[in-house]
C-alpha cells in the first residue's frame, strides 16, 4: 500500500537549526508499522533520519513518539491504523522534553523526575525471620502499574507539564504509586506529606491525556487520583486541591448540585491569610463572567432530586468503609 509520511525533523548542525517537515512516499505491506517504515526510510531513503528503537516489540520503550498528534510508540502503532483517506501519517518527537535530532529526544528531565520520588519499600515493625508477605489479592491492584516501561509517553502529552515544568508528571507519580499501593510498606503517609506539595497530585487536571497515550494501560491518571483519595484519608486538608474536592463533593451532596461561587473561595480557604493573593487573582475571571452573564449565583438552595444524590454519596461512602 501507498502511504505518506509527514515527518517533523530538526538537525541541530545545520545552520539555522530550526525545526522542519519533511515527506517521504512509500510503498509497504499492510502489517508495517510506523517503526518499520522509519525504519525502510533510514535505510533506503534518507539514512541522516535519526530515530530511537531497539526491540520492536513494545518492550523497551525507545520508539515513543507523536504519531497524528497522539504519543505512542512507534512499534505498536500499524500504519493502517492511523492513516487518514489519502495514506498520509503525521509523525512527531515527543513533546515536554528536549530535541536532541530528528525522533530522538533527551530523557534527562524524565528521568530527574521519577529519581525524585522516593523509592525502595520501608517496611515498618519488626523484620520477620523469613520474608515480608503480602497476599495475592492485595497486590493485584499493583499488576498495571509495574508494566510501565518508561518510555516517556504519558509525560509526552501531559498538559500540567505543557505550562508547569515542575510538575512530578505521570510517569513519576505513578511509581510512587507502586510503593504507597504496597501493603509492606509502612512509609505510606510520609510519602504522601511529599506528593501532597506543589508539584505533586494535585496539579494534575484529569485530561487523561496520559491514559490514552500509555501502551501498557499503566492509567498513570487514575493512581494519581487513588493517591489523592489516599492523602485526603491520611488527614492531608491543607491543600487547595483537598479543599477543592472536598468542597466539591459536599456541596453536590447536600444541595445536589455545585455551585461554582462558592467552590472558589472555599478552595482557597476563607480565612487562609496565606491564600488570599491566589484568590484575588481569581477576580478578573469574575469581573468577566459577570459582564458575560455567567457569574454563579451566590444562593445554594437545594435541587430536586437532592436525596437521590446524598443517598449515592452514602453508598459509596459505606463501600469504602
Amino acid at each position: 500500500m501507498r502511504v505518506v509520511l509527514d515527518i517533523g525533523r530538526f538537525n541541530p548542525d545545520a545552520q539555522d537549526a530550526q525545526p522542519y517537515r519533511q515527506e517521504f512516499v512509500l510503498e509497504v505491506e499492510e502489517y508495517f508499522t510506523v517503526l518499520d517504515a522509519l525504519i525502510r526510510i533510514r535505510e533506503f531513503e534518507d539514512p541522516s533520519l535519526a530515530v530511537r528503537c531497539s526491540c520492536r516489540a513494545s518492550i523497551c520503550g525507545s520508539c515513543a513518539m507523536r504519531v497524528n498528534g497522539h504519543a505512542g510508540l512507534g512499534c505498536k502503532t500499524k500504519l493502517i491504523s492511523v492513516m487518514d483517506k489519502e495514506g498520509r501519517v503525521r509523525v512527531d518527537p515527543v513533546g515536554n522534553m528536549p530535541l536532541v535530532k530528528d525522533l530522538v529526544w533527551d530523557m534527562k528531565p524524565f528521568w530527574d523526575k521519577v529519581r525524585a520520588v522516593e523509592p525502595y519499600l520501608q517496611p515498618e515493625g519488626p523484620e520477620p525471620e523469613e520474608e515480608y508477605i503480602a497476599s495475592a489479592e492485595s497486590m493485584l491492584h499493583l499488576v498495571g502499574v509495574q508494566a510501565c516501561i518508561m518510555c516517556g509517553a504519558c509525560v509526552s502529552d501531559c498538559t500540567v507539564l505543557e505550562v508547569d515544568k515542575n510538575f512530578l508528571g505521570p510517569a513519576a507519580l505513578a511509581k510512587a504509586y507502586r510503593f504507597i499501593g504496597d501493603p509492606r510498606d509502612g512509609a505510606t503517609k510520609a510519602r504522601l506529606e511529599k506528593l501532597n506539595e506543589y508539584s505533586g497530585v494535585w496539579d494534575c487536571t484529569r485530561c487523561m491525556e496520559c491514559v490514552q497515550a500509555c501502551p501498557k494501560g499503566v492509567a498513570p491518571m487514575e493512581r494519581i487520583m487513588v493517591m489523592r483519595d489516599k492523602a485526603i484519608a491520611n488527614g492531608l486538608h491543607g491543600t487547595n486541591g483537598a479543599r477543592h474536592a472536598e468542597s466539591f463533593a459536599e456541596m453536590v451532596k447536600h444541595t445536589g448540585w455545585l455551585n461554582e461561587f462558592w467552590l472558589v473561595p472555599r478552595t482557597y480557604g476563607m480565612f487562609n491569610l496565606m491564600n488570599l493573593n491566589s484568590m484575588f487573582g481569581a477576580l478578573p475571571v469574575a469581573w468577566r463572567a459577570w459582564r458575560r452573564g455567567k457569574l454563579p449565583s451566590m444562593m445554594h438552595p437545594k435541587r430536586e432530586g437532592a436525596e437521590n444524590v446524598r443517598r449515592i454519596f452514602e453508598k459509596v461512602e459505606d463501600h469504602k468503609s
